[in-house]
């Protein structure tokens, strides 16, 4: 396996402390709102690498934390915390909105084929590993009490900077959004470990602490809590492109300190998904969802075909246009698995041509992860002239990582028409669509009516305008 390194800039031979053994941490949600798409193209993406490492050989335990206290909604420790921010909103508790967002977060990675990480780890439940790994950065001198919080001290720091040369007199607070700088702190980039009541008197979740009551900045939490399941030596991290810094550079700056030796080697990041707009976020534009595109009538495992036709290293271009063409070959490539299997696939696999295929959609992503070239051999599968059995083998193979549920979802196309019934999932996808389009209609938004009535031709549905109102019958 050869990957970007985010920490070298080069593309290395992958390595671990342990050979065979992968400890690998994932970046959770904050648990304050639904995951964008953007979001879940990054949970995608490592999703993919995972799997790779599992299908060739790797022994992987993955970590992820959930952020269910201590995220500000500046970078730079300043601002509304997040989770405070979604209770307000809701009118309910922090850790009802908690509980919610996260079943919410792990219903759409269902929906996607996203694995549940082997270790799932939230916040609120290893206050006492935050405070311990504190207290040991104070007493070994990386870190400073000051107007009753504590900070981290960058200045004690041979390298901070991590992943970008940055010129530090350039650099006021180190932040995505504009704010004023804390004047507690020595240095400009030295960050919050663990914030007191003298800084949110309102704040509904705090601790007792040897500084007094109060709750953990954002960025121990990563360091802890790996460092409790992975132990000294963390092999992989994974993330968005958006936290390498700073949120990446104090977890490798306080992990370090602690540890007093090189903690994890390899970074992944996945690149932005932007809208017209720019960069997808929650504060503009349509607030796009799992969800809202299924309302809109698209398959989830769509667009997680759409994010695989793409490189991780690449910012993605989302448009809805762009997601017809994802949805569009996506269910055209389920319909030439299911022509494959009406061929009688029986016999024997052809084991060269198994091997030699096989082979080449591993070569792909163990060369950086390119999916769309690994993508490429799949249809170099179906347009081969290899027997049915050997395609079918193939595609359940590339399917253990792809996860597209190209079998299962063939099966269903191939499925007699009395096996859907009435109020199956499908069925109400259809009729939600349906009534999407008559609305539209009478709105004279006739060119979403058009879309509308072109996505359901691609779903296999004829619908005729009677007077008595649109009739649909699957062809």
């Amino acid at each position: 396996m050869k990957l970007y390194n985010s920490a070298t800039h080069t593309i290395d031979t992958f390595k671990t402390h342990e050979p065979g053994k992968l400890k690998m941490y994932t970046c959770g949600p904050t648990v304050y709102h639904y995951a964008h798409i953007g979001n879940l193209r990054s949970y995608i993406m490592e999703d993919v690498l995972e799997k790779t490492f599992r299908q060739t050989g790797y022994d992987v335990l993955r970590i992820m934390n959930i952020t269910d206290v201590g995220h500000l909604s500046s970078d730079a420790d300043t601002g509304e915390d997040k989770m405070l921010k979604g209770a307000k909103r809701e009118h309910k508790t922090v850790m009802e909105i908690a509980d919610f967002y996260t079943k919410a977060f792990f219903e759409d990675c269902r929906k996607l084929n996203i694995r549940t990480p082997d270790v799932v780890a939230p916040a609120t439940s290893y206050i006492q590993d935050f405070i311990h790994m504190i207290q040991k950065l104070l007493d070994d001198g990386y870190a400073y009490l000051a107007g009753g919080n504590v900070y981290f001290d960058t200045s004690k720091l041979d390298q901070y900077y991590i992943f970008n040369k940055h010129n530090e007199e350039d650099l006021e607070v180190g932040v995505r959004e504009g704010v004023e700088a804390d004047g507690n702190k020595r240095n400009k980039c030295d960050f919050v470990l663990w914030f007191t009541k003298s800084k949110f008197e309102d704040q509904e979740l705090k601790w007792e602490s040897p500084w007094g009551m109060g709750y953990p900045g954002w960025h121990i939490e990563c360091s802890a809590i790996s460092l409790k399941y992975a132990g000294e030596y963390l092999d992989l991290h994974c993330g968005g492109i958006d936290n390498q810094f700073p949120h990446h550079t104090n977890e490798i700056a306080q992990s370090e300190a602690y540890l007093g030796h090189t903690w994890c080697p390899q970074w992944f990041h996945v690149h932005h998904l932007n809208s017209s707009d720019g960069k997808m976020s929650k504060s503009k534009g349509e607030f796009l969802t799992v969800s809202l595109l299924e309302s809109k009538g698209y398959k989830p495992l769509a667009y997680r075909f759409f994010c695989l036709q793409s490189h991780y290293r690449k910012s993605l271009l989302f448009t809805y246009d762009n997601l017809d063409n994802a949805q569009n070959s996506y269910l055209r490539l389920i319909e030439r698995v299911s022509r494959i299997m009406e061929n009688n696939p029986g016999g024997d696999v052809d084991s060269a041509v198994f091997g030699e295929m096989k082979e080449k959609f591993y070569a792909a992503l163990e060369d950086d992860l390119n999916t769309s070239m690994a993508i490429t051999v799949l249809y170099d599968v179906l347009k081969s002239d290899t027997n049915a059995r050997t395609k079918l083998e193939l595609i359940r193979e590339f399917d253990n990582v792809l996860s597209l549920d190209l079998i299962q979802e063939a099966e269903r196309l191939l499925a007699p028409k009395a096996e859907d019934p009435a109020g199956s999932d499908e069925t109400r996808m259809i009729e939600s669509l349906i009534a999407q389009r008559t609305e539209a209609k009478k709105s004279k938004n006739y060119a979403e009516a058009d879309r509308i009535r072109d996505l359901l031709n691609q779903m296999g549905v004829s619908v005729t305008d009677t007077a008595n109102g649109p009739v649909w019958k699957k062809v």
